[in-house]
């Protein structure tokens, strides 16, 4: 059974990024469409994953990760305009059978993802 989950470390303090407002939309026709909204837990994961079996289907997939906001709630100093504010990763599900892990690593100042297992 096919299942998408995240996973987002805050890699400017070392830990997992909890509480961080995330959002997945489903991309059809050039159109994003709303799935889910979520909030990380205190491992830095959304509860029960973002979608699985029928729910995945194949197709382009964008999360959403309010970053700004993330580390503002932790009293992090950030410029008035943040360098990242909302994070946006779109990625394909070619086999909805399978896992799709898509972490996000993050500081104030940078990104990086992959997939994930």
């Amino acid at each position: 059974m096919g299942k998408l989950t995240t996973h987002v470390l805050d890699t400017a303090n070392g830990q997992p990024a909890a509480g961080m407002n995330l959002r997945l939309f489903r991309i059809e026709d050039g159109q994003a469409r709303l799935l889910k909204s979520a909030v990380t837990n205190s491992d830095g994961r959304v509860d029960g994953g973002l979608l699985e079996g029928a729910a995945l289907l194949a197709g382009r997939y964008r999360l959403e990760f309010e970053v700004s906001a993330y580390f503002k709630a932790r009293n992090t100093a950030l410029p008035a305009v943040p360098f990242l504010d909302c994070v946006p990763l779109d990625f394909g599900i070619a086999e909805p059978g399978q896992h799709y892990h898509v972490p996000l690593l993050v500081s104030p100042w940078s990104y990086s993802t992959y997939r994930g297992s």
